[in-house]
């Protein structure tokens, strides 16, 4: 049997009969594919500008009034021109400015008392230590009783002296007697004095052997202690600082050497302390070492509890003053290129400008070079501008 004729009527879906009906339903189902295609192309692109859009509105620069509210707030000031000291640090030790060694004057011996301590203050002829001294106590007494008996020696010649010229009158003596009479009496007489001069020697030497502060003064060492025998070549037994005034020997270097002056301001500040001791240079070195070329300046200073002599201290002298702007540490800036502080021009722009610094000190910094003090500067957040940035600047108000 031919199945096929059966069915001959039938095309498959998609293939053309011979009416074309087939061929159409394709087209159309093509065409609807490539309209969704396009819809969706256009629907990205849509979402890709609108994309863009906000991202440029972001980025895009704000209105110059919008730039101007947004300036940041500096405070500036303008210091003028102030007087500033010109200032020369150094360091050094501390020592007694007249420091007085005390030995043995005496012929010295066992020493039986130590009065004083290092810290005691004294006065002048004040006794240190006591000398053992029995042998000589007994000379002294000896002493005094020849004195006694050239005394009575010398008594007995004035009455024999005052009978005789009682009885030259009336012939019973010459003049001859009188005449020995008297020389027997100025004879005892100078006996007298010999011995009250021989004691008042061994008095004195007794009086020796008691070490005395030649001056008074702060002791501020002791090297003698009871039992110990002391002489002539015992050497120093106590140092004691005259009127207890103290001393910096301060090194200062060659250029500065030249500014100083006796006289000048200065300031001691002793190593581990806060304590700022007010004095004055008394004594600027005539030569300059050749070695370490630094002289020696000698800073007078009244005593003090922090000041111990062979302390280490600094110092800083006054060696003048001059004009000069006077700003706030916060105020100036460094970088590789060296101080430099920010400024307010008249358009309200930071601008920087370089400066030298001076003299630093609990004042501010003094500014030798760049500014005229008249300048509005940038006090503080100076770190935080950039140059030509826009800002809005309030004047500090007056302390």
């Amino acid at each position: 049997m031919n199945y096929e004729t059966h069915f001959a009527g039938d095309a498959p879906l998609g293939e053309a009969g011979e009416d074309g009906t087939g061929s159409a339903d394709a087209s159309v189902m093509g065409d609807s594919r490539r309209r969704k295609r396009i819809g969706i192309a256009i629907l990205a692109a849509v979402a890709v500008a609108i994309a863009l859009w906000i991202a440029l509105r972001d980025t895009t620069p704000a209105a110059p009034a919008d730039a101007t509210a947004q300036a940041p707030v500096v405070t500036v000031i303008s210091p003028g021109r102030a007087s500033v000291d010109r200032v020369v640090t150094a360091t050094g030790t501390i020592a007694a400015r007249v420091d007085m060694p005390i030995g043995i004057v005496g012929e010295g011996g066992g020493v039986t008392r130590v009065l004083v301590q290092p810290g005691d203050w004294v006065g002048a002829g004040q006794v240190l230590a006591v000398v053992e001294r029995s042998v000589q106590a007994e000379q002294v007494r000896a002493l005094a009783a020849q004195v006694e008996s050239a005394r009575a020696d010398a008594k007995l010649a004035q009455a024999q002296l005052a009978r005789a010229q009682a009885l030259v009158g009336r012939g019973f003596i010459s003049q001859a007697d009188i005449d020995q009479r008297t020389a027997t009496r100025d004879a005892a007489v100078a006996r007298v004095n010999v011995a009250i001069a021989q004691l008042g020697e061994q008095r004195a030497r007794t009086g020796r052997l008691d070490i005395r502060a030649p001056a008074a003064g702060l002791v501020l060492t002791r090297a003698v202690e009871p039992g110990q025998v002391v002489g002539s070549g015992s050497g120093v037994l106590f140092r004691v600082a005259k009127g207890g005034e103290m001393e910096m020997l301060a090194q200062v270097s060659e250029g500065d050497l030249q500014t100083l002056r006796v006289g000048n301001r200065a300031t001691v500040t002793p190593v581990g302390g806060t304590d700022r001791i007010a004095g004055r240079v008394w004594q600027v070195a005539p030569v300059v070492d050749m070695q370490n070329r630094q002289g020696l300046v000698r800073i007078a200073i009244p005593y003090a509890r922090a000041v111990r002599p062979g302390g280490f201290a600094s110092a800083t002298m006054v060696s003048g003053s001059g004009e000069a702007p006077l700003l706030p540490e916060s105020a100036v800036q460094s970088d590789a290129k060296g101080n430099y502080v920010f400024i307010v021009n008249g358009k309200d722009m930071a601008e920087r400008r370089d400066v030298t610094v001076g003299q630093v000190s609990d004042a501010g910094v003094s500014i030798l070079s760049g500014l005229t003090g008249r300048e509005r500067i940038v006090a503080s957040a100076g770190a935080f501008l950039t140059p030509g940035q826009k800002v809005k600047p309030e004047m500090a108000k007056a302390p």
